[in-house]
């Protein structure tokens, strides 16, 4: 189930261009060394002295909130001073891209409410500068919709050999043996699949009728998300694995009964174990497979649709997949 997303701007045109301009004065208290929550109360004070309306003011200081959540689950808690444009662009992009429910389902941002979340963070950065907390705001330079995140992280071969090799010995082990981490790494090295679609996966998705053409079946409740819906190669490496899992975990209905964020876990600790800095997501999986597939030979069409892009979105993805497939120059 896709989720709303929170805090829509109702009754009010806010031009996501347009610089602020706080003149409050701010609490002696608050400095550089300060965080995100430790700024919202003097925040809030100065938006209600400005005359906003109480629904900008929520509205504002849930993106806010919002960001400093963004940076909790990327296992950082920045100080104010520490925020740079960099850090506001890839939180942009990560709420158009790759911001998911507890689900793992994808959560949409409309034009409307993107726009209005640049403002909030260039009225709140802004804020900071002209009551001098800072010495500039990030958010001044925040580049607009069509900004281009940075590449993607991938994995290098060898730390690609040395993550399944990992799974494998977890899958032989002696004492505890454990098919799962095995199977998941697998899986989505080869299809590319994205976390939500990883822990929709039903049963009947998977058939090994054949064991040596397995294929998955990524099937959609929505109908809006129809165009999503594809045929995938499992590989013949996959079904042994596959077997043992089920004899294992039994599962009833989804192939991994769990939550996303278990799963998130199994590929932390995996990565842990094979000593892979900066640790495995399901992101870094998804486009480690997409360079691999494309370095490989798949064309790039057939490398568009197993991933489930559109043609808009393939566009500057495909020019990312292409960098970090080609020869270093």
């Amino acid at each position: 189930m896709v989720t709303d997303d929170l805090f829509s701007q109702a009754g009010e045109s806010i031009d996501a261009g347009k610089s602020a301009q706080p003149i409050a004065d701010v609490p002696d208290t608050l400095t550089p060394n300060s965080t995100l929550s430790a700024a919202m109360g003097p925040y809030q004070k100065y938006m209600r002295e400005q005359g906003m309306s109480e629904n900008t003011i929520k509205a504002f200081l849930g993106d806010i909130r919002l960001l400093d959540r963004y940076f909790k689950l990327k296992g950082t808690s920045p100080r104010l001073g520490e925020i740079g444009t960099d850090d506001l662009n890839l939180f942009l992009y990560w709420l158009r891209h790759e911001r998911t429910d507890k689900e793992g389902n994808p959560v949409p941002c409309s034009p409307k409410t993107y726009a209005r979340r640049v403002t909030s963070l260039k009225s709140f950065f802004g804020w900071l500068e002209e009551t001098e907390v800072l010495p500039s705001s990030p958010a001044a330079a925040v580049i607009q919709k069509s900004a281009r995140a940075p590449l993607p992280r991938i994995l290098y071969d060898n730390e690609v050999d040395r993550l399944v090799r990992t799974a494998r010995d977890l899958l032989w082990s002696p004492t505890k043996p454990d098919a799962r981490p095995y199977l998941l790494i697998l899986l989505v090295l080869q299809t590319a699949l994205k976390k939500s679609e990883v822990v929709n996966i039903r049963l009947e998705d998977i058939d090994i009728s054949n064991p040596r053409e397995p294929v998955l079946y990524v099937r959609y409740d929505n109908p809006r998300y129809a165009h999503k819906e594809r045929k995938l190669f499992l590989g013949p490496a996959f079904v042994p694995v596959y077997n043992q899992y089920l004899r294992t975990y039994k599962p009833k209905e989804r192939v991994f009964e769990c939550t996303a964020r278990n799963l998130e876990y199994v590929l932390s600790d995996t990565a842990a174990l094979a000593d892979i800095p900066g640790g495995v997501s399901f992101e870094t999986l998804r486009w480690t497979s997409a360079v691999r597939s494309y370095r490989f030979g798949t064309p790039p069409e057939a490398l568009r649709k197993k991933l489930g892009l559109s043609p808009i979105t393939w566009r500057e993805t495909f020019e990312k997949i292409k960098i970090l497939a080609n020869p270093g120059l």
